[in-house]
This record gives C-alpha cells, structure tokens and sequence, in this order.
C-alpha cells in the first residue's frame, strides 16, 4: 500500500516507531578530547558549580534554565482523548516539546507524572523546579487544574502557565478580535453564549470579561449559570458574579436566541441550524470541541453563518494554542517576567490578530507557520 494511501493516524505510529519518539538530548558542546572534557566536566566543572552556590541567580547565566521549560501533565484531560493516563499522555507531551523547539528554540521537557492527586503534583513540581525557567501545565483535569496553577504561581518564583486554559483563551480571542471586523460589530458590546464551563471556557469567559466584554453567558451540563443557581462550584460562583446579568435560565438553545457569537469548549453536535437560525443577523461560530465541533462548518453555513473558526486543522481558522505559547514563553524567558496576567495575554492576542491584515470569513485567525508570529508574541510580553 502507498505512502498515499495510508491513513494519517498509521503513519503517525509508524514515524513515532521508527523515531522512538519525537525528542532527545543533544550536547551544546564537542567534546573530542581530554581539555573539552575538563571545560564541560570535571574538573572545570567545579568552578562552575561553585560560582553558582555563591551567587545562584548565577545559574540563569551558565545552565539552560533561561531556555528550558517544564512540560507536566498527569494524563488527566488529554483533549478529545480524556482520562488516558501518564504513559499514553507521553506523545502529547513530545509534540509540544518540538512545536517549542522547532518555533522558538526553546528546549521543552515532556513530565508525566503517575498521580492525579493535587497535592502530589505541586509537591514533585515544585521539587522539580530548580531545572527550569518555567512550568507549562498540560492536560491536567478541572478543577484540579485550578488550584495547581494557583498554587504554583505562589510558589514558585518563575512562569507557571496552564496551556489548556490560557493558551486557548489567547487564541480565541485573537480570532474574535478579527471575527468582529468581518461583521462590522464592537466585541464588547456583543452578547457572547459559551458552552462549557471547564479549564479553557472559564479561562474565556475572564479574558472577555477583562477586555470588557458587557454580557457574556455560560452554559454548563445544568444549563446557564448564573448569579444564585444552586450547586455552583467554587470557580463557577465567581464567574456567576460577572456573567450573565440578566440572570437567564434554561438550557443553550434557550439562551443562545439573539445572541452575536457563540463560542464552544463542550461536547459534538450540540449546536442546531435551528439554533444559529435564532440568534441574530451574521452569527459568529467558534465551535472548538475536538476533533468533532459543536457544528461542523458546512451545517453552520447552510444556517447562513459566514465567520466561523473550529479547533480542527482540516478546517479554516483553526484555534490553535500553539499560535500562542511557544513565542508566550519565549518572551518571559528572555525578559524575566515571572507572572503571566490579563494584560499580557491580551497583548498577546492583539499581536496574533494583528498578523491577519485584512480578515475574511476564509481566513482571521493565522497560522503558526506564518513568518515572524512567534517573535511578535514573544515582543508583546513586554511591548506596553
């Protein structure tokens, strides 16, 4: 059988067979002979090791730390995947790493852990740490991922960034900067329905409410939250006091009718024509479950919807998380910003919309092959 036709998945576990994986440890220095020897080990080494135990910040300058990330994950939440485990998490892992080395040189070190208790995973993270310039949290499960993060923040002197949650919330909003061009409207005057509230919907919903986006209304299992609905857990009660003010009830089709954008982290195929034929003139459609949308394209568009990314990469405007991370950490590695908050992930997304000049419904949201993202990604950490 040709090249051609074998399916993308069978080629994937053959190249991942012939390869043993995606990454591996390359030295930065030759060592042909007795003197490289000395330099890089003993005894030069010594020095080394001792200039660093009187000044540590020493360390930034002659280890890898300032161009190493942490990559963990416990397996957890693997997306479209769920509760895989450690080992069958590994290859996520691996892909990350090279999507950070082949973009912005970073080197990215895949961390499985065998626990999915809480207190465990801040305890070896934090044991960990001393290696790297920064933690890049992935495919933990919520509302455990929640608290790592925030605790790790705390705890750690460094960058500590939940990828599921941030770098979908970037991304998505750099293409709903764009989306909103298209059809002539004011984001933050648009009513928002977000479906889903995990890891990266909450995530969403914070960065729209920071951009000051006016009614934005999430629907979870139980239908919409809001301000008062029993049972909330804690993240939701938050997120209750700044959404939804209208206080509307019921499940998504009935708070999706007159909406101007719906945004999905949720489950396949909950979204009707019927739906999108009751919200209002020019929808926008951001339906990112993976690898089937709350919508496929080709349904959304017979209901008349024009501007409509997935998280798909066979489709337009992909969502895709490594338009934002890899450049993300490369800007606070190299500057030495230790917390990523609302205003740099703006920036961020400003900078990923911005490398779309002029938006259609075919293309608003960029792709991470385009020439110089990652370095305008990176400048934004610190670009005021």
């Amino acid at each position: 059988m040709s090249n051609q036709h074998i399916s993308v998945a069978e080629e994937a576990i053959a190249l991942h067979a012939k390869r043993r994986g995606k990454i591996e440890v390359t030295s930065t220095t030759e060592v042909k002979d007795g003197k490289d020897l000395s330099l890089v080990y003993t005894p030069g080494v010594g020095a080394v090791s001792s200039a660093i135990a009187e000044d540590p910040s020493r360390a930034d300058e002659l280890t890898w730390i300032r161009n190493t990330v942490a990559i963990v994950s416990d397996g957890s939440a693997v997306l479209g995947l769920g509760n895989i485990g450690p080992r069958a998490a590994l290859p996520v892992m691996e892909g990350k790493s090279v999507i950070f080395k082949e973009f912005t040189n970073i080197n990215a070190i895949p961390i499985v852990l065998d626990t999915q208790d809480t207190e465990e995973i801040i305890a070896v993270t934090k044991a960990i740490a001393p290696t790297f310039g920064a933690i890049q949290l992935e495919d933990i499960s919520a509302p455990r991922c929640f608290e790592i993060e925030e605790r790790l923040s705390k705890e750690l002197d460094m960058p500590v960034f939940h990828d599921d949650q941030h770098g979908t919330a970037v991304v998505a909003m750099a293409g709903l900067l764009n989306a909103v061009k298209i059809v002539g409207k004011d984001l933050k005057t648009c009513r928002i329905v977000l479906s889903g509230a995990g890891a990266a919907g909450i995530a969403i919903a914070k960065l729209l409410h920071a951009y000051g986006v006016e009614e934005l209304i999430l629907v979870d299992s139980q239908g919409a939250i809001w301000n008062g609905r029993p049972g909330l857990n804690p993240f939701k009660q938050e997120l209750s006091a700044y959404t939804n003010p209208k206080k509307l009830q019921g499940e998504l089709k009935d708070v999706i009718e007159g909406a101007d954008i719906f945004i999905g982290i949720s489950k396949p195929g909950i979204v009707t024509k019927a739906m999108i034929l009751s919200m209002i003139q020019d929808p926008i459609i951001f339906a990112l479950s993976n690898p089937v949308p709350e919508i496929m394209p080709e349904e959304a568009k017979e209901a008349g919807v024009r501007v409509i990314a997935t998280g798909r990469s066979d489709f337009p405007n992909q969502v895709n998380n490594a338009l934002c991370y890899p450049g993300l950490f490369r800007g606070m590695l190299d500057s030495g910003v230790k917390q990523v908050d609302d205003a740099i992930k703006l920036r961020a997304a400003t900078a990923i919309a911005s490398f779309v000049d002029m938006p259609t419904p075919e293309r608003f949201i960029p792709t991470l092959f385009d020439e110089g993202l990652h370095e305008a990604v990176a400048r934004s950490v610190v670009s005021k």
